[in-house]
């Protein structure tokens, strides 16, 4: 049986990207079900697919995970035979240490800054607390990039699921006008210049529904 990935929009939906992008990065090859999000019939949709709900959900076979940690997770042990963290146990520990901190923290940051990849910089509107979330990003990135310098471009070096966590924040960083510094903008640049990346962004552009939420 085909594996299916289902996913919410393309501009907005961060959750649904992390998972997509380690699958699509290593060339796993899945069917797409897009079910645009916040329209008439979308709950009724989802359930169909998703024992939560949400986006996004994975059906392999008849296994179904639906969370996007899980989805990378199952992916890591599925098909990457383990590729997906670095081989170091004390790295393998760090990487899945910042992406449980992405997975469940940043609250202000998601809340104030909703992804949304046609947005274009206008002035800044984020409080103290987003700031905070910002600040701390930032200075977990420049700590692994510094440990991984010379290693690869990514946060230890080759592209994995830790990348694909923080993936959506750079989306927020360059869609609000976020101030970086030359190593922050250099990782920034380096997931956007992923194939897989391009290949959502040039997706995302050309969808036409809006959420007003994700709009302001």
């Amino acid at each position: 049986m085909a594996t299916t990935l289902v996913i919410g929009n393309k501009n907005y939906s961060s959750w649904s990207l992390r998972p997509w992008l380690v699958l699509r990065q290593a060339g796993i090859p899945f069917e797409e079900v897009r079910i645009p999000l916040y329209r008439p019939g979308a709950e009724a949709e989802l359930a169909k697919w998703s024992p939560s709900g949400k986006v996004p959900a994975l059906h392999d076979g008849n296994i179904r995970v639906w969370d996007s940690l899980a989805i990378c997770e199952y992916a890591n042990e599925r098909w990457l035979d383990g590729r997906g963290w670095p081989v170091d146990p004390a790295r393998r520990a760090l990487a899945r240490c910042a992406s449980a901190e992405m997975h469940s923290g940043y609250g202000a940051l998601r809340g104030q800054l909703p992804m949304n990849v046609r947005r274009e910089p206008r002035e800044r509107h984020w409080d103290e607390a987003a700031q905070r979330d910002i600040d701390r990003v930032q200075s977990l990135w420049r700590e692994l990039r510094g440990a991984a310098a010379g290693q690869g471009d990514y946060l230890f070096g080759d592209f994995g699921i830790a990348d694909a966590m923080f993936a959506p924040v750079c989306v927020r960083f360059r869609g609000y006008g976020v101030p970086m510094d030359a190593t922050v903008q250099a990782y920034v640049d380096a997931i956007y210049a992923l194939p897989a990346m391009r290949e959502w962004v040039a997706a995302a552009l050309a969808e036409t529904e809006r959420v007003g939420a994700d709009e302001a």
